[in-house]
């Protein structure tokens, strides 16, 4: 017997998920991150390294724009992702650097 999965539930083959990511808002899981990876679009070659290598399903292939797409929600910093993308498209930058930084949450918790 299969197990019906509905519509909305459905994994992509190859486990892909099409952007925009759905999540969980009252879960946000990056408010001790110190530094963000940062992409440089024209040096990605699309090898979806990142999107393997990231603990936390930060990244997701946006197949409109063609590009890789970050979710600043839940990434934690790690650097995973900057340590394995084999084109060097991706930098860490420190959050300070960032007018909305998450060190600058009002109620981090």
């Amino acid at each position: 017997m299969a197990i019906k999965v509905p519509k909305d539930r459905e994994v992509p083959f190859g486990a892909i998920t099409p952007a925009p990511i759905k999540q969980q808002e009252l879960f946000i899981t990056s408010n001790w991150r110190v530094f963000r990876p940062v992409i440089d679009h024209e040096k990605c070659t699309r090898c979806f390294t990142c999107y393997g290598a990231c603990p936390d399903s930060c990244w997701s292939y946006n197949e409109k724009e063609d590009q890789m797409e970050w979710n600043w929600k839940f990434c934690k910093g790690c650097q995973i992702c900057i340590n394995e993308c084999p084109a060097d498209s991706l930098t860490a930058v420190p959050e300070l650097d960032f007018e909305d930084g998450v060190v600058r949450l009002e109620k981090p918790f």
